[in-house]
């Protein structure tokens, strides 16, 4: 594989401009259009930047064990930092909304929903029915927020993450969307795109509750534990539709119920965190999911504390 190549897939895979990606380097966009064009070839150490950041987009790098803990400690510093995180969430207006408007517009355009961030909020805070969006985009929205609204609360009381909630949420979400709102899927899926071995749907009722169950158990690690559920729990895919929602609603569950923020998935970051997925599915080897959501977690405490800019 040529870099001419190499570089199509990191473009591909971060979802930048050929501008943007020449500032990762941290090179000019001519030296860029160069390499791109084949008219120069990358000095070495950019030629490792670029094959490390290859791998990296492509799920194949290898994540230090200390690089990871590191990352996980700094986590666990930020959760002492605040000694209720869904209470601060709730009993502050601007930052739940911030939350709310983040979750669902990055939440469903990973979904393949079309509103933009600015659409999403104006239907879920202001409820203006846009004219130049399908009713059922405008519903996944506002299912989304009521589906985030009754997860907030849920943890805010301590009850339990069980298969009941799981159940409820995806009533919520899918509820004047589909007739099988709240209940398991009772045909065969896959998931395009990608060879991965989805459960029987004659299997999910047991499946689903073992899952729901390692969402329970007191552990040192909720992110290797939260990103083995969601891994697991995507793979099974219980539901005809709104599966990855969910899985990120319940992922997020566990982490309040740790005291952690929620994890920001950008919708720009789709296709690692697609890659990252697969591999913990497919290789046995979570360590880039896991180092994935502690940037996710990451930045959730930069809303939080008020501190995202974008």
């Amino acid at each position: 594989m040529n870099t001419r190549q190499r570089l199509e897939i990191i473009q591909k895979r971060l979802g930048l401009t050929q501008t943007k990606l020449a500032e990762r380097f941290g090179v000019s966009f001519v030296a860029f259009n160069n390499w791109w064009t084949g008219k120069a070839t990358p000095r070495p150490k950019m030629q490792a930047a670029i094959e490390e950041l290859f791998l990296e987009v492509t799920g194949q790098k290898i994540i230090p064990g200390e690089q990871l803990n590191a990352k996980k400690q700094v986590l666990r510093q930020k959760s002492s930092e605040h000694k209720n995180v869904i209470a601060e969430i709730l009993n502050n207006p601007d930052i739940r909304d911030r939350f709310i408007l983040k979750l669902t517009y990055n939440s469903n355009s990973i979904e393949g929903n079309t509103l933009t961030e600015p659409d999403t909020a104006a239907v879920i805070f202001d409820n203006v029915a846009l004219p130049n969006k399908s009713l059922t985009e405008q519903l996944e929205a506002k299912n989304h927020q009521v589906a985030l609204n009754y997860l907030f609360n849920h943890i805010l009381k301590k009850k339990m993450i069980d298969e009941s909630l799981v159940l409820r949420l995806h009533g919520i979400l899918m509820n004047g969307i589909r007739a099988d709102a709240g209940f398991y899927r009772n045909h065969a899926v896959r998931i395009v795109g990608v060879s991965l071995p989805i459960a029987n749907y004659l299997k999910i009722p047991d499946l689903i509750p073992d899952i729901i169950a390692k969402a329970e158990v007191a552990t040192n690690d909720i992110i290797a534990a939260s990103a083995s559920v969601h891994s697991r729990f995507e793979q099974i895919h219980p539901f005809s539709d709104g599966n990855g929602r969910i899985g990120r609603l319940l992922m997020n569950a566990m982490l309040l119920k740790a005291n952690l923020a929620p994890a920001i998935i950008r919708q720009q970051q789709k296709q690692l965190y697609y890659a990252y997925l697969y591999k913990a599915q497919t290789k046995n080897d979570q360590s880039q999911l896991e180092n994935f959501l502690c940037d996710a977690v990451a930045d959730g405490f930069r809303i939080l504390e008020r501190k995202d800019i974008g």
